[in-house]
C-alpha cells in the first residue's frame, strides 16, 4: 500500500474555514510523505479552482478517478457530503479506508489495530 487518497472537509461558512481545511489535508499528505506514502490531495484543486472554475461535478469526477488509482484512503475528520461520496465509492472499489495516519502505517507494517474499514 502506497498511495494514499485523502478525503476530508474542503467547503466551510468562511474562506479561513475553507483555507483550514485545505491547510490540513496539506498537513495529512506531509505527514504520509515523512512515512513513506505518496499522498494525493484533492485540496490542491483549491488553487486550480481559483484559477479556474470549474463545476463541482467536474472536481469530484477528477477526484473519482484518482480514488481508482489508490491503495487505500484517508477520511479526515469533518462532516463533508463530497469526502463522504469519496469513502463510499472507495468502499464500493474494496479500497480500505482508514480515520487515522498510525492506522495506516500499522496496517504497513502487518499490525494489528488500525481503523481501516
Amino acid at each position: 500500500m502506497r498511495f494514499i487518497y485523502i478525503a476530508g472537509p474542503y467547503t466551510a461558512p468562511t474562506a479561513e474555514g475553507i483555507e483550514r481545511n485545505v491547510w490540513a489535508a496539506i498537513e495529512a499528505g506531509h505527514r504520509l510523505m515523512d512515512l513513506g506514502f505518496h499522498p494525493f490531495v484533492p485540496h490542491l484543486s483549491h488553487y486550480s479552482e481559483a484559477r479556474r472554475p470549474r463545476h463541482y461535478e467536474e472536481w469530484m469526477a477528477l477526484d473519482f478517478a484518482w480514488i481508482r488509482k489508490c491503495d487505500a484512503m484517508l477520511r479526515l475528520p469533518g462532516a463533508s457530503s463530497g469526502a463522504d461520496r469519496e469513502v463510499a465509492l472507495a468502499r464500493e472499489l474494496g479500497i480500505p479506508v482508514f480515520e487515522a495516519i498510525e492506522s495506516i502505517a500499522v496496517s504497513r507494517s502487518g499490525g494489528e489495530g488500525g481503523k481501516g474499514t
